[in-house]
């Protein structure tokens, strides 16, 4: 996947609140980087400057009513708990580690993800 300036920003500005914690791991996925704490899905950088958040099924009610916010939906069904935030509800770092410290309270509540082993290529 080719990166872009605005995800590369928005990635940087998201190591810069998250530190050295040895929690989080990256990987790219839904067509952006994203930051998994304890192999859970935190936030994910996107090409336009928004992000995606795990906020956990109990607090989707209540992120829906966030401005900027639209819901994740899947293969026609909406995937609870997850959330599209536009790039203009995130222009300032107070708001995006707003955003952070939210989706972290509710993806820090699940067990820790065991990480998969990585595939070995087939030999000829």
């Amino acid at each position: 996947m080719k990166p872009s300036s605005t995800m590369d920003h928005l990635a940087d500005r998201v190591r810069m609140l998250v530190g050295d914690d040895p929690r989080i791991t990256e990987k790219f996925m839904f067509g952006g980087l994203t930051f998994l704490l304890n192999g859970h899905i935190l936030v994910g950088c996107k090409k336009d400057g928004g992000i995606l958040v795990s906020v956990g099924k109990d607090n989707h009610e209540a992120t829906k009513a966030r401005p900027g916010t639209t819901e994740m939906v899947h293969n026609g069904r909406v995937m609870s708990g997850f959330f599209w935030v536009d790039g203009e509800a995130i222009d300032d770092d107070d708001a995006l580690e707003d955003w952070l410290r939210f989706a972290a309270q509710a993806v820090a509540q699940r067990p820790e993800r065991p990480a998969k082993p990585r595939k070995t290529p087939a030999k000829r």
